[in-house]
């Protein structure tokens, strides 16, 4: 069969379609935002092609695996083993990176443990394991007639007098013994000074090499061996005088005695007690306290609270503060930043002076006084942190630090033994600091011994293959020690399409969850290459796509709509691109065939004429960048991916604005200055992280929604009858809610090392609110199904109550009519959460000074959504507000008023600014890669 036969697919909007699929094809699924895409993909086919392979598990692996339910369809034919590969990560572990993630750092750990060559950690020597004989090889080479002494290491570097040592040697009938550097005979008494550092090395034998020497050589060797713990030194007179040679059984160096495990792969992880540096175990961070949080404003001084973790208040704070101003002469009163630095770094980190405390109780029934040091803030903070049992006391308390670096193997994970050893003449650490297309590099020019090469032949295929899959998807950018939790949502799915294609199936259905978000247009053929090569193998490819490029690759499209939410769910369109273009009742055939678009703006803001100036933004790989952002216009940051856009902006940018405008305590980045903030009075950061995290959060709450309408059911006459408050109807507290879920509607099962599973409460079955609760009715309809509407049928439903049809406008206006007020926040894309964000700060009064970041506000938007959002954000800046984009979408870069274009390319060669300017102006510079697809659009007006 070559194709997938589906019939009356129902799942959630969907209106009981039927549609035939090619198989081996790569298939493209568009539609508005809520016209259900996913539910076809992903609720749909995928959920039915991983229920049917539970289903043909044995029973005792399917107990583990739980009951999975069927779709709502009738009929399903002609699936393969379906992949799904989502935006959605699951990387939140500390300890994963993009090398644990691509599984490419168990082959690095594999191919260090067994080509890696050793090197002292203290003093840099080779270190290297050899067998007695190969020690006998190297000593029998030497020429005939060579004199040689052969010495068994017992001290190296030990303070003592050591009498028992040449006690030992006597008795085992050693005649001489070399101490520190000198020979001298074991009759001789030793008086080794006690407090001093002394090697010892007994001499085993002296000879002169002939040609049938090897016997009593072997004999000797052997004896020093076994003397000094499988280590030996052999001395040759030359005629440049004497010199050494160490030599050891366990991976011993000769300088300072350092002994090197064996190399083993577990050496090599950070996630191995084995192989993690023992300060940080293995995470390259630790949490300090930050001076910085501590003391957020240094023109305070104590008495005005200066000190945010002391109350000038407390009897007890100023006893030691009066105290330590007394013997330091500085007053209490005096701004912090005018203290002498000696007087500052005293308060933070104490000092050995004793200070004379007198301190009165709260009740003033008892005065103590009493001689004491004084430790200092952030002393007082860590002890006060490790004696604490209190959870509530821990979580202030850490509310005050901060991630560093380690301090002992400044952020590189492992032991000094495992960074130690190096291929190539470098560490591992040292290779996953590199690029993909670094690594790439260094593979190919490493130059190994014929040993070597067919040791890690195999281990050398894998390492190369898998890093040209990533590069094959536009990832070349990345590092391998980079944490995974910090990757996008695009990212992530890559990665994890790169290591499908490294498994190298066929006949398998591949699901993809728009893999272009986060790629620049340069960076889009070379993913679609991959899909392309996908297809052509064997497989089926399903795609939810909005991406042009994409949609124009596709052999197959579908079309959904011709709404969102309970207006789509019907196939609008369905073919190749041709029949979708010549489909008039097609939106994205309309936008593909250009009869609509979403026009250039006839002229571009002037703004205020003001700006923020932001000086030496060195983060991550941006190279020390001056950034002038002008306010009162659309600005758009934009460059290849990977160039440090996200690093800008997120890293850089919205901390510095945040702690001086909006008095946040957030980390900063590394930059110089930043001037012009007078010019603002807010900054608001509307990024795609979730609006909640348990299944109570819901845009209905997020917006302040839900409060006019459980005020307005309060309001009702069988409410007031019964004494209902507005709590009654929250399920955020006791009373109205159903106790046995706690007002979740589902139910929580931790599976420890699986994600947590959520089943529906089977006592109020995921109604959320008890009975009584639920007796209670407006218009008809309870408290449960109001939070079951949508946006939509919601502003006709409350369009008499002002309060909560504005709130419900500001939604529309977003594009999110399509979904329901109670709606999960663990069910909303990253895009769809944005929005729900986006809208409530419209529904907020504009002072015309505020600065909204949005970071790929069009991810997950359909053309005309695009063209819904651009008229939102436009009136956003018409109020005198700047709003800051980082963006790939050209629809949305062509309608900006100032483009910062960084590059040029991603990675250690981007985190330069390339061209800033009108669209205009950057299309006509011919470096910027921007501006070259930019170009073609302007001249298609």
């Amino acid at each position: 069969m070559n194709k997938i036969i589906i019939k009356g697919a129902r799942e959630h909007n969907l209106k009981n379609i039927d549609i035939e699929l090619p198989r081996d094809s790569l298939i493209v699924v568009s539609g508005l935002s809520g016209s259900g895409k996913s539910s076809l993909a992903f609720d749909t086919i995928f959920a039915e092609g991983q229920r049917r392979y539970v289903e043909s598990l044995s029973a005792y692996a399917r107990q583990f695996l739980g009951r999975m339910d069927k779709p709502d369809l009738d009929y399903i034919e002609g699936l393969s083993p379906a992949i799904s590969i989502e935006q959605k990560t699951t990387h939140k572990n500390p300890r994963s990176t993009v090398g644990t993630v691509t599984e490419i750092y168990d082959y690095y750990r594999l191919l260090w443990a067994r080509i890696g060559k050793a090197y002292c950690p203290n003093c840099g020597d080779p270190i290297q394991e050899q067998s007695i004989d190969q020690i006998l090889d190297i000593l029998l080479s030497h020429p005939v007639d060579t004199k040689l002494m052969i010495l068994a290491p017992v001290i190296r570097g030990k303070k003592g007098e050591h009498q028992k040592i040449f006690e030992d040697a006597r008795k085992a009938g050693f005649v001489r013994v070399r101490v520190d550097g000198r020979v001298a005979s074991l009759d001789e008494e030793f008086t080794l000074e006690k407090n001093k550092k002394h090697t010892i090395e007994i001499v085993v034998s002296r000879l002169k090499m002939s040609r049938d020497i090897r016997k009593r050589l072997a004999e000797d060797v052997e004896t020093a061996l076994s003397v000094a713990d499988g280590s030996l030194i052999a001395v040759t007179a030359t005629k440049d005088g004497e010199k050494e040679a160490f030599f050891s059984q366990k991976n011993a160096c000769h300088r300072c005695g350092f002994s090197m495990p064996e190399l083993q792969p577990r050496l090599f992880s950070f996630n191995n007690p084995y192989g993690a540096c023992p300060v940080c175990s293995g995470l390259g961070m630790t949490l300090e306290f930050d001076p910085k949080l501590v003391i957020p404003d240094r023109s305070l001084s104590f008495n005005q609270g200066g000190i945010a973790t002391a109350n000038p208040d407390s009897a007890w704070h100023r006893s030691w503060f009066e105290a330590l101003a007394e013997h330091y002469n500085f007053s209490l009163d005096t701004p912090l930043n005018e203290l002498p630095e000696k007087i500052f770094d005293i308060i933070l980190n104490g000092s050995d002076d004793e200070i004379d405390v007198t301190y009165v109780n709260r009740k003033k029934t008892g005065k103590f006084e009493y001689s004491t040091q004084f430790r200092g803030v952030l002393n007082d903070l860590k002890r006060r942190y490790l004696e604490t049992n209190s959870e509530g006391i821990k979580q202030w308390l850490e509310s005050f630090m901060s991630q560093k670096e380690c301090p002992a193997c400044g952020g590189k994970r492992l032991k000094p033994e495992a960074l130690s050893v190096k291929v190539g003449g470098i560490s591992i650490f040292d290779l996953t600091s590199l690029s993909v297309d670094d690594s790439l590099n260094f593979f190919s020019k490493l130059k190994l011994s014929e040993t070597e090469k067919k040791i890690s032949s195999q281990i050398m295929k894998e390492i190369v293959d898998r890093l040209t899959f990533m590069k094959s998807v536009g990832l070349e950018y990345l590092t391998l020690e980079r944490r995974a939790s910090t990757l996008s949502g695009g990212e992530a799915q890559r990665i994890r399409l790169a290591t499908q294609i490294g498994s190298s199936l066929v006949g398998v259905l591949y699901i993809l969850d728009e893999p272009t978000i986060g790629l620049h247009q340069r960076d889009n053929d070379r993913l679609i290459a991959t899909l392309k090569h996908l297809r052509d193998i064997g497989n089926t490819l399903i795609v939810v796509e909005h991406d042009e490029q994409t949609l124009r690759t596709a052999d197959y499209i579908v079309d959904l709509g011709p709404g969102a939410g309970v207006h789509g769910g019907h196939v609008i369109a369905k073919g190749t691109l041709e029949e979708i273009l010549a489909n008039k009742k097609s939106i994205t055939g309309r936008f593909l065939s250009g009869k609509e678009t979403i026009a250039v703006p006839q002229e571009r803001r002037q703004g205020n004429g003001k700006q923020i100036l932001l000086k030496g933004a060195r983060e991550h790989n941006l190279k020390g960048i001056d950034v002038a952002i002008p306010l009162g216009k659309m600005v758009v940051v934009t460059g290849v991916s990977g160039s440090g856009k996200s690093t800008l902006v997120s890293d850089v940018l919205f901390p510095a604005i945040s702690n001086r405008v909006g008095k946040s305590k957030l980390p900063e980045a590394s930059y110089d200055e930043i001037l012009g903030l007078e010019n603002i009075d807010k900054i608001i950061n509307i990024d795609q992280s979730p609006i909640g995290r348990t299944p109570r959060s819901n845009p209905a709450t997020y917006v302040g929604l839900f409060t006019p309408i459980r005020e307005l059911f309060a309001s009702l006459p069988d409410a007031k009858a019964r004494g209902y408050k507005p709590g009654r109807f929250s399920f955020n507290v006791k009373g109205g809610r159903c106790e046995h879920c706690q007002g979740d509607g589902t139910i929580k099962i931790e599976m420890h090392f699986l994600p947590d599973v959520y089943i529906t409460c089977d006592v109020c079955k995921g109604k959320r609110f008890n009975r009584e609760t639920l007796d209670i009715r407006y218009k008809g309809k309870n408290i449960h199904e109001v939070l079951e509407m949508t946006v939509e049928e919601a502003r006709e439903f409350f369009s008499h109550i002002p309060s909560v049809k504005r709130k419900l406008d500001t939604l529309h206006s977003v594009g999110l009519d399509y979904i329901k007020l109670g709606q999960s926040a663990l069910t909303l894309s990253g895009g769809e959460a944005q929005r729900v964000k986006l809208s409530l700060e419209l529904s907020k009064r504009s002072t015309g000074k505020t600065f909204y970041l949005l970071d790929e506000p069009t991810t997950g938007l359909h053309f005309a959504d695009v063209k819904k959002l651009m008229e939102v954000l436009h009136q956003l800046v018409d109020m005198g507000n700047t709003v800051l984009l980082i963006e790939h979408n050209l629809d949305v870069i062509k309608q900006a008023d100032h483009i910062i274009d960084l590059g040029p390319e991603g990675g250690a060669a981007g985190g330069q600014v390339v061209v800033t300017g009108t669209p205009e102006e950057v299309a006509r510079y011919k470096k910027s890669y921007t501006g070259r697809y930019l170009q073609d659009l302007l001249d298609g007006r």
